[in-house]
């Protein structure tokens, strides 16, 4: 007779833990806010307030969450693996990140220029067109938010959902390279060099948009370092 695990209810802690999971996911907690107490999160949810520590410490064990002594609980990530980079505060700096943008945005490029679709490349010039009206409006996040639109539709237009998911699960570090370096005026190397990617793309050229792609980020560093 083969054995079978016993069939029991997911415990306490795991449920809770799961939905809080859920509010960070869904953004209803957002990342740099503080999240309620653990009396009101009892109340609300009918449970032990033990039980509400136990959830909120494995979501900061995992990196979303981070407690503060004598101030509250924040969310630090949406998910584990932006968790992992933010709460092991890794020595990576800019120039790191940036290499890591331009080995997954490169592969990603000479994919895109193999598997785009219409609404993929409309969907890139949207975020361009975003891009230049905030950059003209001297909107600074809202340039930078574009600019993420942008890339991540460079990644949606590969075609490989595992390339999507990993580039989404790692958004946070890259947005804040972007921020990081993001200006008002633009270099106008950086604004053509994002042209250029997008022209490759739509040519259906894998090389020259993979290079478009390692030349982009090249820009990048010569404008950070001038």
């Amino acid at each position: 007779m083969a054995l079978s695990g016993p069939v029991r209810q997911a415990p306490l802690v795991h449920q809770v833990s799961e939905q809080f999971r859920g509010l960070i996911e869904a953004g209803t907690w957002q990342v740099g806010t503080k999240i309620p107490g653990e009396n009101q999160l009892a109340g609300e949810l009918g449970v032990s307030r033990g039980t509400v520590r136990e959830a909120l410490r494995s979501l900061s064990l995992t990196g979303l969450l981070e407690p503060r002594v004598g101030d509250g609980t924040y969310v630090r990530a949406t998910n584990e693996i932006s968790g992992v980079l933010v709460r092991d505060e890794l020595s990576a700096t800019l120039t790191h990140v940036l290499d890591a943008r331009a080995g997954l945005e490169g592969a990603a490029a000479r994919l895109a220029a193999e598997n785009h679709t219409q609404q993929g490349l409309a969907a890139m010039e949207a975020a361009l067109d975003a891009r230049r009206a905030a950059h003209e409006a001297g909107d600074l996040d809202g340039y930078v938010t574009a600019d993420m639109a942008f890339h991540r539709g460079v990644v949606e237009a590969s075609g490989n959902p595992l390339l999507l998911r990993l580039y989404d699960a790692v958004a946070e570090v890259l947005t804040a390279s972007i921020h990081d370096t993001a200006t008002i005026p633009e270099d106008p190397r950086i604004r053509d060099a994002h042209h250029a990617l997008v022209a490759a793309i739509r040519e259906g050229d894998p090389e020259t948009a993979a290079q478009s792609s390692y030349a982009l980020i090249d820009s990048v560093k010569r404008s950070v370092s001038e």
